[in-house]
């Protein structure tokens, strides 16, 4: 459809880009609307729907709309009516999910289901699972995490029991998992149940087996939109090609799908980006629109985010523009440590808030949850008032609250809380029976939990229940003696802390867990035995954390915000920060490992995402050390900060030097190859990202954070120093001066 000339132009185009009319104008056919970030994606969606049912294209039940949240949905919904001035509630607004359960209680005979279904959660899937295991005496021997993981992933690419099935060893996760999705899936029907992936797995089993059903909502469907189509699994794509078939016509289906290919960041839990990237393929003669023109960002941030994302080959391609200002070039701060980096991070937060800033305009995000640790406590050191966005704080999360727990009843033998946080985690078989009769042998007795506890293993528990609290005591004397001061070799405090998470077999349950979230989780258990390395004693460190958790901000309104980048998704603030941009943090080594390149491409994306979320300033740090459960490990900047054009930043490194563009790529090679230049604008000063000193044994040096120390071996550019105000330590050459 032609744009409409300026004298025919309804009010709801006005103020409209040429992009923006076409996409809403455009409404037969199949249309890919690329939405770079900072388009007005949201506005373009929520007019082409009012202008299909302003102009009576269709009636509002002739409309199916999908989104990915019920929250978009809703906004939508409330945008429409008021462009409308009426109501919509005819329309099929909703996301995948409750648009087919919507279709399910219609036709849920014909799945084998009776109309008022029970839809399970978690909980429930996971209940179901363990008696199935247990039914099949493989109980113990397959963690039902794992197999739910395996199921749902099989129905989030529209497979059923039929389509699992596969020669192999017996014993086999896959093999096993597929004998039990199908008694799961049969026992859900005698439930009169299904769990979040059925509901588009029985529609797709329906719209297969009963083609006349099919054939009524494709005719009842004249017009459909997909939101987020980056985002769509195999199921979901499944489930739209289909109800898009529609019969007659040379078009098909009226179907336009909103996404952004650059902006596909949740391929580890089943998005497929080639949905879009084959939109052509799929639906000869659509009709192609970019949305560039971004009314967010400054042009430097804009070019630095496009000129990371150019450097990915799976994408259809497109440049973001503006016409605001150019604004600061994007900061690339270089810091000796970790610790350096929250100081910094924090003191220019501070600054930007005396600037007139406030802090609920700013944000830092990381890539992996234990970033938040460090910048939590200088924070709360420094009385910056801050919010965890998409998760709990470091110190409140639960494998932190059961390590402490752990930690806690070593320091003190009577916190009864403590042992009955942990007492059965890992399972011991210690039931709420035996904790029941240890609470009243505690009352009755006048006595700590812990102390009836081990009074009850010693004369009152029987069989396996003795043995396991026999052996949870011991273990906590054999532990909490390595702590003595007195003993001829006192272990190390932080290695006793990972000894008792190892051997207590509390690492062991999210080594095993397969859960998303489980690699973050050991993650997180890292950064913990990190941060006791900060403390001499450990009672020291619990002291700590007790006061630092006892800071409540819950009254603040105006709080800085940190998040991951995942989370960070569909959000803008004025100012964003992009901390621990260096290689084994961002790109992360699972997303390479697990993905190779395609893995490398989808971190790529979530550094474009990153730093297209700032609307004036963007800084990128890194460190040159980060402090790891092992100790201070070297670090070198990311990949990616080469990647970003040179005309785009400023470069500071450690010392406050700026680096050149053909110094930020000197500094990311390990070690230095060539120099590859990509402008000439800026000549600045060459700072050597070399050893710049020629270092003996017996030589003292200077360190910025460890003071004076003497060097005691030498391996390559890797120098041992024994410091006179710290321990022996590793430490790259250039992190020192020659006294």
């Amino acid at each position: 459809m032609p744009l409409m000339d300026s004298h025919s132009v309804p009010d709801y185009l006005l103020n409209l880009n040429s992009a923006q009319q076409q996409a809403i104008l455009t409404t037969e056919g199949p249309v890919l609307i690329l939405a770079g970030a900072g388009t007005g994606k949201t506005r373009v969606l929520t007019t082409r729907l009012a202008h299909i049912l302003r102009t009576s294209l269709a009636y509002p039940s002739q409309v199916l709309a999908v989104t990915f949240t019920n929250r978009a949905a809703q906004e939508m919904r409330e945008r429409i009516a008021q462009l409308l001035e009426r109501s919509v509630d005819g329309m099929w607004l909703g996301t995948f999910h409750s648009l087919s359960v919507r279709i399910l209680r219609r036709h849920a005979e014909l799945v084998g289901l009776q109309s008022n279904f029970t839809i399970l959660d978690s909980d429930d899937q996971m209940r179901l699972i363990k008696q199935i295991l247990k039914a099949e005496n493989i109980d113990g021997q397959y963690p039902p995490k794992l197999i739910i993981s395996i199921i749902n992933r099989w129905k989030d690419r529209g497979l059923t029991p039929d389509n699992t099935q596969s020669p192999g060893n017996a014993k086999d996760y896959h093999h096993i998992a597929s004998k039990v999705y199908q008694t799961y899936q049969e026992r859900l029907l005698i439930l009169n149940a299904a769990d979040f992936g059925d509901l588009l797995l029985h529609c797709l089993t329906l719209f297969k087996q009963q083609p006349d059903v099919l054939q009524s909502y494709q005719d009842q469907f004249h017009y459909l939109l997909v939101d987020e189509y980056q985002d769509t699994n195999v199921a979901q794509y499944m489930w739209l090609r289909l109800l898009a078939g529609r019969s007659g016509g040379d078009k098909g289906q009226n179907l336009c799908c909103v996404g952004d290919d650059d902006q596909s960041i949740y391929g580890w839990r089943g998005a497929e980006i080639g949905n879009i990237l084959r939109f052509e393929k799929d639906f000869p003669g659509a009709t192609i629109i970019r949305l560039e023109q971004n009314y967010r960002s400054t042009s430097h941030i804009l070019g630095a985010a496009s000129g990371l994302i150019a450097h990915n080959q799976g994408r259809l391609g497109k440049t973001l523009w503006t016409d605001g200002d150019h604004g600061e070039p994007v900061s690339i701060q270089g810091t000796w440590d970790s610790e350096a980096e929250a100081r910094y991070i924090g003191d220019e937060t501070e600054a930007f808030q005396r600037n007139g800033y406030a802090l609920g305009d700013i944000a830092i995000l990381v890539r992996a949850g234990f970033q938040t640790r460090e910048l939590e406590e200088r924070f709360l050191k420094i009385g910056l008032p801050y919010r965890v966005i998409g998760g709990l704080r470091f110190y409140e999360r639960l494998e932190i609250r059961d390590a402490l727990a752990y930690f806690r009843l070593l320091v003190q033998p009577d916190d009864g809380l403590a042992l009955e946080r942990i007492i059965n985690t890992p399972r011991r078989g210690i039931g709420t029976v035996t904790l029941q009769a240890i609470h009243i042998l505690a009352r009755e007795q006048g006595i700590s939990l812990p102390k009836a506890a081990h009074y009850y293993a010693e004369n009152e528990a029987k069989g396996a229940t003795k043995a396991a609290l026999l052996l949870f005591f011991e273990n906590l004397d054999r532990w909490r003696q390595l702590l003595e001061p007195h003993n001829e070799i006192p272990m190390d405090h932080a290695e006793v802390a990972r000894m008792v998470l190892d051997e207590s077999g509390y690492t062991k349950i999210w080594r095993e867990d397969k859960s998303a979230d489980s690699p973050g989780r050991l993650e997180n258990l890292k950064e913990l035995i990190s941060a006791i390395k900060e403390f001499q004693y450990l009672p020291g460190f619990l002291e700590h954390v007790s006061l630092v958790t006892e800071k409540s901000q819950s009254d603040q309104q105006d709080m800085i915000s940190i998040m991951t980048l995942h989370a960070a998704k569909g959000l803008e603030f004025k100012v964003v920060f992009l901390s621990g941009w260096e290689e084994n943090l961002f790109p992360h080594p699972r997303a390479l490992q697990e993905s190779g390149q395609s893995g490398l491409e989808e971190e790529r994306r979530l550094g474009y995402v990153g730093i297209s979320r700032a609307k004036e300033r963007a800084i990128i740090t890194y460190c040159l050390q980060r402090r790891s459960y092992q100790g201070w490990q070297p670090a070198v900047p990311s990949r990616f900060i080469k990647e970003i054009p040179g005309d785009h930043v400023v470069h500071i490194n450690q010392n406050g030097t700026e680096i050149s563009d053909s110094m930020g790529r000197i500094a990311t090679e390990n070690p230095p190859k060539k120099v590859d230049r990509y402008s000439e604008k800026k000549p600045a000063k060459l700072v050597k990202a070399v050893v710049l000193h020629s270092f003996l044994i017996g030589d003292t040096v200077f360190h910025q954070k460890f003071g004076h120390g003497t060097i005691v071996d030498i391996d390559g550019a890797t120098l041992g120093v024994e410091f006179e105000q710290s321990e022996y330590k590793k430490i790259i050459g250039n992190f020192v001066t020659k006294v």
